[in-house]
């Protein structure tokens, strides 16, 4: 009679081959007896996926959810080479067949995967998660704090590792797909600074403004003064040398506080990658607020990642949290909520505002997270360094995963750009030529 180990390695080669058959990628699996085997007809890549020990498969089985998924990649139960996870991801969305499974199928690998039910996985490594309500749907003002320090501020050093020269944390700007990361980031501040038709003496207001690069570009370049807020303590260190190493200190402040604490007027306000932290509960007064800051004359620019618009009645202040969206708010972004652009516009118009134009950047997304991911993954023992191992895996997973999402139209992105009101003539001219001349 075979031994428990040669029934297991025998049930895992029997699963490579039902996935194969499903998927028909190019990748390989390598199981921890050091067997490679193809994940499709022929693979002529190198992408490969490797699995430690039976104990890997026998947690998912006994637990099939997509935390313990990232638990076992975390842990390096499931590895990867040859590639990032954005090219397998493009594989499995680019494959011949897919994984959807009938009841004979299920019922047969239920079969095949019995010799795991009781196979354990080593011990954990610390949970890397928000310790808090990772939701934000109960969240009070003090809480943004805490859910943008536990994204924000791992480390400076960590960020450089992907991000462009300038640390522009949003999607970028592609005005040609082959362009690198830093010159789509230039192209990205100047659209913004065009889009809200910057002129030099006018004051701005930055929601959001992450490491100082949005400012201090439209300062240098558009003649504005600007003011920047964030809850990041690590972004506003940064920013700050920043406005002191560039002799910006009378053009450009900065600090640490809430939109809402926000005091003043502004000719121009940009909302750049900050509104996903607000909460839908909150839409409204954000708006309000927003509007409140601006002269009569001022221009709002919203940058925001969105999810498509629900088939019936919005339940999304009641509904449950998809698996992906658990596990991105408890490892990556707690507090993080994604409203639908028809929603914003019509939260935009309720507030006051009168929308001029929304633009969509969602391929543009999918580039720049692939880009920061490779980024990334070439950086591996860098980002080791700073952060361990465990939250650098985690973060290649997200890039992929956001990369992906932006690429098959889960995940959308737009800007929006509104006026204060309707009853003025907006200060814009007449078409959007002066954008792409």
């Amino acid at each position: 009679m075979p031994s428990r180990e040669e029934r297991q390695l025998e049930a895992a080669r029997g699963l490579v081959r039902e996935l194969a058959a499903k998927l028909n990628v190019d990748a390989w699996v390598r199981l921890w007896d050091g067997t490679r085997l193809p994940l499709g007809e022929s693979p002529k890549g190198n992408f490969e996926i490797s699995v430690a020990s039976p104990g890997v498969l026998g947690a998912i089985l006994r637990k099939p959810s997509l935390d313990t998924v990232i638990r076992q990649y975390v842990e390096k139960g499931i590895d990867f080479s040859g590639g990032t996870l954005v090219d397998f991801g493009r594989a499995l969305q680019e494959g011949e067949k897919s994984l959807k499974l009938n009841g004979r199928d299920v019922a047969r690998l239920g079969v095949k995967l019995a010799p795991f039910l009781l196979a354990r996985d080593g011990k954990g490594v610390a949970d890397q998660g928000f310790a808090g309500e990772i939701t934000g749907r109960n969240r009070k003002t003090a809480d943004n704090k805490d859910y943008i320090q536990f994204h924000y501020d791992l480390s400076n050093d960590f960020y450089a590792l992907f991000l462009d020269p300038e640390m522009v944390y949003s999607c970028a700007y592609y005005t040609d797909w082959s362009n690198d990361i830093a010159q789509a980031q230039h192209d990205k501040l100047d659209m913004i600074c065009r889009k809200l038709r910057l002129k030099p003496g006018e004051r701005m207001l930055d929601i959001g403004s992450g490491w100082g690069g949005l400012v201090c570009y439209a300062v240098t370049n558009y003649g504005v003064t600007a003011h920047g807020i964030t809850l990041s303590q690590e972004q506003l260190d940064f920013a700050q040398a920043k406005v002191r190493r560039l002799g910006l200190e009378d053009r450009i402040t900065f600090a640490l506080t809430d939109y809402s604490k926000v005091e003043g007027s502004y000719d121009k306000i940009a909302s750049i990658g900050m509104y996903e932290h607000i909460g839908l509960k909150n839409i409204p007064l954000y708006m309000e607020k927003v509007r409140s800051l601006l002269t009569e004359d001022g221009l709002f620019l919203n940058h925001a990642i969105s999810r498509r618009a629900p088939k019936q009645k919005p339940t999304w202040l009641k509904g449950r949290m998809r698996p992906e969206k658990r596990a991105i708010a408890k490892y990556i972004f707690p507090g993080g909520e994604l409203d639908d652009v028809g929603h914003s516009v019509s939260a935009m118009e309720r507030a006051g505002f009168e929308v001029h134009d929304v633009e969509a950047w969602r391929l543009h997304y999918a580039r720049t997270c692939k880009l920061w991911c490779e980024r990334l993954t070439a950086n591996r023992d860098a980002a080791i360094g700073y952060v361990g191992e465990e939250k650098y895996r985690i973060w290649v997973a997200y890039l992929a995963g956001v990369s992906l999402a932006f690429s098959r139209g889960t995940l959308r992105l737009f800007q929006t750009l509104a006026s204060k009101s309707a009853k003025r003539p907006p200060a814009l001219p007449p078409t959007r030529a002066d954008l792409y001349r």
